[in-house]
């Protein structure tokens, strides 16, 4: 019963966070790329104009990037944000270290 319930607890969690936003202000290319309709060139297209004008003050600020315009614009609604935490959370590798 408990193991059948830690399961259920987990699908859960991992439902919810896919729907949650990615940020935009925040992201690496490869949480960018986990986005429907964000590929490579598009994550990098983000980047680099965030490096060169700094954060997005709005989703709609992405019509200024390369690559994105009102169509792109609306299928990412609800799939990125400008605010909070990414949802995919940091990509990181284990280091094994020794004791």
């Amino acid at each position: 019963m408990k193991k059948s319930l830690l399961i259920a607890l987990a699908t859960l969690c991992f439902a919810l966070s896919a729907h949650a936003a990615v940020n935009i202000n925040t992201a690496s290319k490869e949480e960018l790329e986990t986005v429907k309709g964000i590929g490579p060139a598009k994550a990098q297209a983000i980047i680099d104009y965030r490096k060169k004008n700094g954060n997005f003050k709005t989703v709609e600020d992405l019509n200024n990037v390369p690559g994105f315009g009102d169509k792109s614009l609306a299928k990412l609604k609800g799939q990125v944000s400008v605010m909070g935490k990414s949802a995919a959370g940091p990509i990181t590798t284990k280091e094994k270290t020794s004791p």
